[in-house]
């Protein structure tokens, strides 16, 4: 079985790419050659007849990955929208079998994988198709990003709880700071309290970054997350 992660969000916009590309780095830290997919990337620009995924982008460019993008992000939509809905108006129908024959391609060629998902757990991509049920067929453990400011509570536990009915486990939590903080009692206190509350190892609290520059994000990644906490999910 292959070795990795998948990394879901407990809603649009909290940061998976960030953290992410966070966790390459932190694995490459750990001498692991690590590779990198986006099975479904949707709201993709246009450029001549082609669609540029640029989350995937970023993570082809961060695993320093040879392959096409085409290997990283199988499936491009133009649309901003769940990517069921985006593929039914682009004509697109998107197949968890050819998913998973594009992670396994991948993933024979490095140590340990990182796939970012669309979304949270209940994205549809296809009907009867979500978010978990590439998760489980990938058979990799879920690293969730919460957002770090007031809410993200009751959206961990309910991602969670999801992840358990899928049958899917929960290798850690990151909360990220997709916003500037504003110092309030909340993102104070939340770190303690779902770490109480889930069950769940907190890897670490990603900061702000106004620019992806990608060495302040190394730089971040590698003061914010835990190594240990990322070995010993691989390999316990």
């Amino acid at each position: 079985m292959s070795k990795g992660f998948f990394i879901t969000g407990t809603d649009t916009g909290v940061g998976k790419t960030v953290v992410a590309v966070a966790l390459l780095k932190v694995l490459q830290a750990l001498g692991l050659k690590a590779g990198a997919m986006k099975p479904v990337e949707s709201g993709c620009q246009r450029q001549g007849r082609s669609l540029l995924p640029a989350d995937g982008l970023f993570l082809k460019e961060a695993a320093q990955m040879a392959e096409p993008l085409s290997q990283v992000v199988p499936y491009t939509l133009q649309a901003p929208l769940a990517p069921l809905v985006a593929a039914r108006q682009e004509g697109v129908r998107i197949r968890l079998g050819a998913l998973k024959r594009a992670f396994i391609e991948l993933s024979t060629r490095y140590e340990v994988m990182v796939v970012e998902g669309v979304g949270g757990l209940l994205v549809p991509l296809a009907k009867g198709l979500f978010v978990a049920d590439l998760a489980r067929e990938l058979g990799l453990p879920l690293v969730v990003v919460a957002r770090a400011s007031l809410g993200t509570i009751n959206h961990t536990l309910l991602t969670l709880q999801c992840a358990r009915q899928w049958g899917l486990q929960v290798a850690g939590l990151v909360l990220n700071y997709h916003a500037p903080p504003r110092g309030t009692e909340a993102e104070r206190t939340n770190p303690e309290v779902l770490k109480e509350l889930s069950g769940v190892p907190l890897w670490g609290v990603m900061p702000y970054l106004e620019a992806l520059n990608p060495k302040a994000l190394e730089r971040a990644a590698l003061k914010c997350l835990s190594r240990a906490a990322v070995r010993k999910a691989l390999f316990d």
